[in-house]
């Protein structure tokens, strides 16, 4: 089984080399992403392995099966960056659902205390002597009331992790939770009540710029909005002025939605052409990391297993793997139909 696994950096190296050693699988690492320029580079492979900000588009689909690649192995839960309808028949697309949904949801709110303690600008001042405090007063956290799009599994232990502050939680999800504790509520509602908005919900058509203009002016004034699910749930331009008109108040980013070419890369001796990151980074109340909600030990780990088990499944042939992602609905492979007929 060889594999071409694209935009690898050396944490992903490191972690999957134990798991296919000894295994028959072949991993050919290549530093770029997959797109239509470099996807040349798979042909004599079985499959490929993709990460976030690699495009999976109708003609790279169209390459990799010319070239007789039979599977597409994320490694990663989100698979926005997949035709997944123009891929049904052609090629199977396996992602890692639940790598680790504490990494990424204790990040949210690392994010959000860092923030609002304004533990970076006091880290600074310390290290040049300066022991002021002007400037760094924060807010309690006990209280206030968050609102959580999307329950899934990283959402619901965000959740957690607010009532153990004390928070008073409310959330909004296309399918909620039946019998469960959580408070469902409008997304207007949602957007009304809430001091913090924290997203954890996947992208797609319905999602995509859920946080714009139109619902930013519904929310409260001073209002800190968190994402460390997908950049494109946000319109990054309605973000700033938003921030620019005083109604958002604080911003914890670890994604941005034009940040497939800057993110995971060192640019520090470029010049920055993205004029709205540039304006977003410059601004005091607003705190970005560059998508490393996921990068624990353990998180790599469950990634280079799941994947590695995903890759030998699909070889040996196997029906059972739910790993696999359904062409039509996008849920797993077993919602109904599993790969054969669409599920609705």
């Amino acid at each position: 089984m060889k594999i071409a696994f694209f935009d690898s950096k050396n944490y992903d190296i490191e972690s999957f080399e134990p798991y296919v050693k000894d295994r028959n699988i072949e991993v050919k690492y290549f530093e770029p992403k997959l797109s239509i320029d470099t996807v040349s580079l798979a042909a004599g492979f079985d499959g490929v392995c993709v990460f976030v900000n690699d495009t999976i588009d109708k003609p790279v689909i169209d390459k990799l099966t010319e070239f007789g690649i039979k599977a597409i192995f994320l490694r990663c839960a989100g698979f926005n960056n997949v035709d997944l309808e123009y891929s049904f028949g052609k090629l199977h697309v396996y992602h890692v659902p639940a790598y680790s949904p504490y990494a990424v949801a204790e990040h949210a709110m690392a994010l959000y205390l860092t923030s609002n303690r304004r533990i970076h600008k006091a880290y600074n001042r310390v290290r040049e002597y300066n022991f002021s405090l002007a400037g760094l007063s924060g807010n309690d956290l006990y209280g206030k009331t968050v609102g959580v799009i999307g329950t899934g599994k990283i959402g619901r232990i965000f959740i957690n992790i607010c009532r153990g502050f004390g928070m008073h939680v409310i959330a909004y999800d296309l399918f909620p939770i039946p019998n469960s504790d959580i408070e469902y509520v409008s997304l207007e509602e949602l957007f009304k009540r809430s001091d913090i908005i924290s997203l954890h919900c996947p992208l797609t058509p319905d999602t995509t710029h859920i946080i714009n203009n139109d619902s930013i002016k519904l929310m409260k004034k001073g209002v800190a909005i968190i994402n460390t699910s997908r950049g494109g749930l946000i319109d990054s331009k309605d973000l700033l002025q938003g921030i620019k008109d005083r109604i958002i108040g604080t911003v914890c980013l670890d994604v941005y939605e034009e940040e497939s070419d800057i993110f995971f890369e060192d640019k520090s001796g470029h010049i920055m052409n993205d004029d709205t990151l540039l304006q977003l980074i410059a601004m005091p109340n607003v705190i970005i990391t560059s998508h490393q909600a996921f990068l624990t030990k353990e998180a790599l780990n469950n990634i280079a297993d799941t994947t590695t088990n995903n890759i030998l499944e699909f070889f040996n042939e196997s029906t059972a793997n739910e790993n696999e992602v359904c062409y039509h609905c996008g849920n797993q492979a077993n919602c109904a139909k599993k790969r054969k007929e669409k599920c609705f």
